[in-house]
């Protein structure tokens, strides 16, 4: 080496393969891992998103379409042909399962559905009605109410006639009061006060197709006896109070039932002999609603 010159420096780089320490193996394991977990919510979020019946659905549609019924053998060709529970090692004869109590049961599920259908249609339809007669009662009440202010001859009589509604029906009611009786006493004559009332009645009546019963009740002398002649005066006048209400237009067909019960249902039970248990009692019934035959 000549004097003044720089030393030559050879300097060796070792190559190392494999992309360092580990190399990159990792990042597919955690790639792995995290489509993994992803797969893991999702479907966790799926089954709290479900109704039971996809759930069902999804069940069946990943259910096997053809699966083996048979209890012997390994499943395959040299596996036995026996269906039943007596092995792969008979004579191959099928002990054919029976199908009929599946379609049974089937058939009582469906009956039982069926059932339950229309019971819950013939209540909504009781229930549709009632409120159908409730209302149409209602404006009947508020109509009589609204007649009898509306007219002078009636506007004193209103003490004399109670509405309301029972389950029966619409109940008018024309009771006597102290001074103010409907019929001669003892007799089935009535006076021009109980006519106005019951043609006021009539007229509430022939807006409604509901037909009607009359019934007539007596009270109890001072004494508290109840005198047997009470059941004849009571029909007496109920039947005459018909016979008014069919003058004033109401149709004789709607008449269902035209009864007198004497004291056996007094207005007023504490005390029998008060002149209000003297009363002519009118209803409105409610009309069932049409079912089929089988009900």
């Amino acid at each position: 080496m000549a004097t003044g010159e720089a030393p030559i420096l050879i300097k060796k780089v070792k190559k190392v393969s494999g992309g360092g320490h580990h190399g990159g193996a990792w990042k597919v394991a955690y790639a792995d891992f995290v489509t993994a977990m992803m797969a893991f919510f999702l479907l966790m979020w799926l089954i709290n998103t479900t109704s039971p019946e996809q759930k069902r659905g999804i069940a069946d549609y990943f259910a096997p379409a053809a699966v083996s019924p048979t209890t012997s053998g390994a499943g395959g060709i040299l596996g036995g042909t026996s269906l039943g529970a007596e092995g792969s090692k008979m004579d191959g004869s099928n002990a054919i399962v029976p199908q009929a109590p599946a379609q049974s049961q089937t058939s009582s599920t469906q009956q039982t559905t069926a059932s339950a259908l229309q019971s819950a249609s013939t209540a909504q339809l009781r229930q549709a009605v009632q409120q159908r007669d409730d209302a149409a009662f209602a404006s009947a009440a508020q109509s009589l109410r609204q007649a009898m202010q509306d007219m002078p001859e009636l506007a004193e009589l209103s003490r004399q006639i109670i509405v309301d509604q029972t389950p029966e029906g619409l109940r008018i009611q024309l009771i006597d009061q102290d001074g103010r009786s409907m019929f001669q006493e003892g007799g089935t004559a009535p006076n021009d006060r109980a006519r106005v009332l019951l043609q006021a009645v009539a007229r509430v009546i022939n807006q409604l197709p509901n037909r009607i019963t009359v019934s007539g009740h007596t009270s109890a002398t001072s004494d508290g006896a109840h005198a047997s002649s009470d059941w004849q005066l009571s029909a007496s006048r109920a039947d005459v109070a018909r016979q008014i209400l069919q003058s004033a237009g109401v149709d004789p067909d709607r008449v269902y039932q035209v009864s007198g019960k004497a004291t056996s249902d007094p207005l007023y039970p504490d005390d029998p002999t008060l002149p209000g248990n003297r009363r002519i009692t009118i209803v409105l019934l409610r009309e069932a609603p049409v079912l089929p035959p089988d009900q």
